[in-house]
């Protein structure tokens, strides 16, 4: 059986809200016991089991409580009530650099944030020239960090994260950050904790890279579980949700239950700022991957896509229901990657999203050598209805997360359909009289 590692059980947090300064202060000393503040339940009797190995995924709106869960397991927060028990070594990817002294140099923050995490001097020593080589930020990795980019400071923070061999990871939002040469370099440091048995906390907006990478989804809303189990099932609820709560905003306005600026904690500690955002920018976010077009290194260059006939004739024209080709073609300029997936989607002429495909969700191997290579992706019954449509392509490092090229509209073509249809496709369908089911 499998070893239970994390163990949350009827998890509350409460904070205390006021309107304004003077209420918390007259409440604070005030002989008089009169309530000034309202209480907010940013946690709501939460409880979930976290095996070893496991890739969890945690989704949710702004402020549903997915960062006061993080906090509490990674130990910024204390509940309320509950139980919470972690067995094993934990490190966090929350706010990168949050534990950084602007003054210390890179080498003294390293110590710095290794006894935060409970390392002694002599362990970070001993972690110091892999943390380094990782980092790659030269000779800034002496100099303070004040005087660093933003792209050295994140650099330096997840290389000093994610160098502690972790039994259990968590991580909110960015599993890759950084340029995309040091993203890759993160993925492959990903890949190392999946094959280690390394536990996975991911807490993301990005529902595409949940549904890539976690076997399990919690959702969490208004503080509460709404829901948890496969993660396709879960994650498909939660886009539902979105989408009738989006459609709703168009008709009246959803006025957010937490309009305060901040929240005290119980115990008198720091405030925390609770947002709470549209419908319409969740599911903008659900699809951000999609809309990012990175900049070329030099791994690999997209030449193009080819759309073919039945016979592998090139055509601009698809007739309804019929069996087309796209061929995808790219150079590679080296073997720097060992493996690689490819990707394609289908967008209107007006950019609604129709259909994204991709070999690793496919489980299809992409074999390539240095030089030029062609994919195709063969569409059996291509029931689009009638309109211009074009494709984006991508390149991908093996997990399709770190795009190594995207070109966004690289071909378009018209669909032709006779068929008088209503929507954007006619699914495969017959009719029959009840005698014949």
């Amino acid at each position: 059986m499998s070893k239970t590692v994390v163990r949350v059980e009827d998890i509350t947090k409460k904070y205390l809200l006021y309107n304004n300064k003077k209420d918390r202060f007259i409440e604070t000393f005030h002989l008089s016991k009169k309530k000034r503040s309202k209480e907010f339940m940013a946690l709501n009797h939460v409880s979930f089991d976290v095996q070893q190995g496991e890739f969890i995924g945690v989704i949710g709106k702004n402020g549903s409580g997915k960062s006061t869960l993080l906090k509490i397991l990674t130990g910024v927060l204390t509940p309320t009530s509950g139980k919470l028990e972690l067995e094993g070594r934990i490190a966090a990817l929350l706010e990168l650099g949050a534990g950084f002294n602007p003054e210390y140099t890179g080498i003294e923050n390293v110590y710095l944030n290794g006894s935060i995490m409970g390392f002694s001097r002599s362990d970070m020593e001993a972690r110091m020239p892999q943390i380094i080589e990782f980092a790659d930020i030269g000779e800034y990795i002496n100099q303070p960090v004040k005087m660093y980019s933003s792209g050295m400071y994140v650099r330096l923070a997840f290389a000093v994260a994610i160098n502690v061999d972790p039994d259990i990871l968590i991580v909110d939002e960015a599993l890759a950050v950084g340029d995309i040469n040091f993203q890759l370099k993160c993925m492959a440091k990903f890949d190392e904790f999946r094959e280690k048995g390394v536990t996975i906390i991911f807490v993301s907006h990005d529902i595409h890279s949940i549904k890539k990478f976690c076997n399990r989804t919690i959702w969490l809303k208004d503080g509460m579980i709404q829901s948890q189990g496969e993660t396709a099932v879960v994650t498909d609820a939660y886009l539902d949700y979105l989408k009738v709560e989006a459609a709703g905003e168009l008709g009246q306005e959803i006025v957010s239950p937490v309009s305060e600026e901040s929240i005290q904690e119980e115990d008198g500690g720091s405030s925390e700022k609770v947002q709470q955002k549209g419908a319409d920018a969740e599911i903008q976010n659900v699809n951000k991957q999609s809309d990012v077009v990175p900049k070329k290194i030099p791994q690999c260059n997209i030449l193009g896509v080819t759309l073919l006939n039945e016979r592998l004739e090139e055509i601009s024209v698809v007739e309804f229901g019929s069996k087309v080709y796209a061929r995808l073609d790219f150079e590679m300029l080296n073997d720097a990657i060992p493996e690689i997936s490819v990707g394609i989607a289908i967008h209107s002429v007006d950019n609604k999203y129709i259909c994204g495909l991709n070999t690793m969700i496919d489980q299809f191997p992409v074999p390539y050598r240095i030089g030029k290579n062609s994919v195709y992706l063969e569409y059996t019954n291509f029931n689009l209805l009638g309109g211009t449509y074009y494709f984006d392509a991508a390149v991908f490092e093996k997990n399709a997360y770190v795009p190594l090229e995207y070109i966004t509209r690289i071909a378009e073509f018209y669909a032709h359909a006779d068929y008088v249809g209503e929507g954007i496709l006619i699914l495969d369908h017959v009719w029959r009289k009840h005698d014949e089911v």
